[in-house]
């Protein structure tokens, strides 16, 4: 059965960060492409219409999904655990955000390095929203509501490993 997650746990070891807001959109375009889920309900389901049953439902905002194909107003989707289902384009956002998928806690740095001061840690599945990921480095700068850090590639799903983010 589908892992249902619900919460977000950040272990804060120092607190520092900025609001800012993405608007981007799911519709067409390249695929693969990473996304996320827009609200906290969304139905998948087997097939690319509400004809199809649903197999389960999202319930965390923000989670990263890959789209895979697209059909009409439908998307493919895969996820951090390698399910894949259908969901309407609707219920996607283009706001890019990782899921944190390493066992136990993560470090999360001040800096893009792991020399850098552990500033916070965060547990497997807490999600966060991108900042930027830079070229010939593994390290995204990363938010999770007030802390903002470098987290590597390695722990993330939602990116992908040579991407860049500006």
């Amino acid at each position: 059965m589908k892992k249902f997650l619900l919460g977000i746990a950040v272990f804060l070891l120092a607190a520092e960060g900025s609001e800012t807001a993405v608007a981007a959109e799911a519709g067409g375009g390249d695929i693969p492409r990473m996304v996320s889920i827009r609200s906290n309900r969304v139905n998948a389901r087997s097939g690319p219409g509400a004809r199809y049953p649903i197999e389960w439902v999202y319930l965390q905002k923000d989670t990263p999904v890959e789209i895979i194909a697209e059909f009409e107003v439908w998307r493919k989707v895969k996820d951090w655990q390698g399910s894949e289902s259908w969901v309407h384009k609707s219920m996607l956002s283009g706001k890019r955000t990782v899921k944190v998928i390493t066992p136990g806690e993560n470090n999360i740095y001040a800096k893009a390095n792991y020399d850098s001061k552990v500033i916070a840690k965060a547990e497997d599945d807490v999600v966060g929203e991108v900042k930027k990921c830079q070229a010939n480095n593994n390290f995204c700068l990363i938010k999770f509501n007030s802390i903002e850090g470098w987290v590597s590639k390695n722990n993330l799903f939602g990116i992908y490993p040579k991407e860049i983010i500006n």
